[in-house]
């Protein structure tokens, strides 16, 4: 009698652990599939959702195949139900298992926007609300209350923010990608403006900024930054107007239309460099780091006057006669061309 009590248990054990083996073995099936995507898909986990709710959304858009597996993944992998709230990225073909695995570790993607040397502030704004991952904060707020949430003294923000790619998760506010942008451009800025060059005719981190920003708007070619500075610099230390056209361009504001005439070289305004003498009262757009380093590390030179070559680059002259020969050769290239 013993005897048999001891066998039917044994069955009855050893039914259990093939069952159990059996739903271990489904659940395994279930977790290393693939994902049947036609392309990535953004995924976003809610607060309160949970591994089956998420779990059964894929199966009813038929990214996953559907099992009962579904309801015991939690019970055999209960390290897989602590998922994370965040946007995440599926790609085809990816295992189910490996997907959770990111989603209990919260890895989630990385957007990214980048900021463009020579932007203006406006170009800037107008960036971020493309951004439709980001929420957005700054959108009704002038740009006192922008500068006051940012907690910047100075009234106009133009230039105020690092030309850079700045990464951010889902609902991260614009407002923040803001404050990052003015945090690196001040760590920048302060680290350059601490190893600049001696005796430059720049009082302060601000005015290194302000000819940052025209070097950024006169060239995009690297090997030129330094020369084209050394220009500035020169034309500063002999009290000699900039006579720019990126400022004048931004002081005409709306009415630029593509065209600079005589009359807007001689129209006064606060960035008109062909009237004023030194450096306008702002920077003119955002910059990059060369054109930072640039402005404080100018090359060594002589140089006065530069105009474009036609090649995209231009052409530097120590000398009046010489910009104005080089001047000549440059609109009989314009004449040839048309």
């Amino acid at each position: 009698m013993l005897k048999k009590i001891l066998l039917g248990c044994c069955l009855i054990f050893l039914v259990m652990v093939g069952s159990a083996v059996a739903l271990y073995q489904k659940v395994d099936a279930y977790l290393t599939q693939s994902f049947q995507l036609p392309a990535q898909q953004f995924v976003t986990i809610h607060q309160g959702e949970s591994l089956r709710s998420v779990l059964k959304s894929f199966e009813k858009k038929n990214w996953l195949n559907s099992s009962v597996a579904v309801h015991l993944v939690h019970r055999f992998h209960p390290e897989l139900a602590k998922i994370k709230v965040g946007t995440y990225l599926l790609q085809p073909n990816e295992v189910l298992q490996s997907v959770l695995q990111r989603f209990v570790a919260g890895d989630e993607y990385q957007f990214a926007i980048t900021l463009i040397e020579g932007s203006r502030f406006q170009d800037v704004l107008q960036k971020l609300a493309t951004e439709s991952h980001l929420k957005h904060e700054i959108q009704s707020m002038t740009e006192a209350e922008i500068a006051s949430q940012l907690s910047i003294s100075r009234s106009k923000l133009e230039g105020l923010f690092l030309a850079e790619t700045y990464h951010y998760t889902a609902g991260t506010s614009d407002l923040d990608i803001l404050k990052r942008a003015h945090q690196k451009l001040t760590a920048v800025l302060q680290d350059a403006w601490e190893n600049r060059q001696n005796s430059l005719p720049l009082s302060s981190p601000y005015e290194a900024l302000i000819l940052a920003s025209i070097i950024e708007k006169e060239t995009a070619i690297q090997s030129e930054r330094t020369r084209i500075a050394s220009v500035f610099i020169n034309r500063l230390n002999k009290r000699m107007r900039l006579q720019t056209d990126p400022t004048v361009i931004y002081g005409m504001g709306e009415h630029y239309d593509g065209n600079i005439r005589k009359k807007d070289l001689l129209t006064p305004t606060p960035y008109n460099t062909y009237v004023i003498r030194g450096l306008p009262p702002t920077p003119i757009s955002i910059v990059g780091t060369a054109s930072i380093h640039a402005a404080l590390n100018p090359e060594s030179g002589n140089y006065l006057y530069f105009v474009a070559s036609g090649n995209g680059g231009h052409v530097f002259s120590k000398s009046l006669s010489e910009h104005n020969a080089a001047v000549r050769r440059y609109l009989k290239q314009l004449r040839t061309k048309k």
